[in-house]
């Protein structure tokens, strides 16, 4: 099964910057398709960001522009650089994934099969 672990959460002030990873391991399909959710008390999990095979890169309207996905194929990691961060980004944030012949840059939990634990941002004004 796909395992994904991810780190690199904190508590930050807003504006300031954060870099999450998620290390993915146990399969050997060649299109692990990832992308990052995030979940706050009270509120439905969004997705934040997705990879998608021919480049194009979904982002909810809320981070375009602050946030940035990337994929390391060679450390098999998934990492997503937030930038300007705002109190609202304050949540739990997962890695997710699915295995692919493409990726199609999904934005819905449900289109999802494997999912990490999680880790904390938390953002001060």
């Amino acid at each position: 099964q796909v395992q994904l672990v991810e780190s690199g959460g904190g508590s930050v002030q807003a504006g300031g910057s954060l870099r999450l990873s998620c290390a993915a391991s146990g399969y050997t399909a060649s299109n692990l398709c990832m992308g990052w959710f995030r979940q706050a008390p009270g509120k439905e999990r969004e997705g934040v960001a997705a990879m998608y095979t021919y480049g194009f890169t979904p982002y909810a309207d809320s981070v375009r522009g602050r946030f940035t996905i990337s994929k390391d194929i060679g450390k098999n990691t998934l990492y997503l650089q937030m930038n300007s961060l705002k109190p609202e980004d304050t949540a739990m944030y997962y890695c997710a994934a699915t295995l692919a012949r493409v990726c199609v840059g999904s934005l819905s939990p449900r289109d999802y099969n494997y999912w990490g634990q999680g880790t904390q941002v938390t953002v001060s004004s």
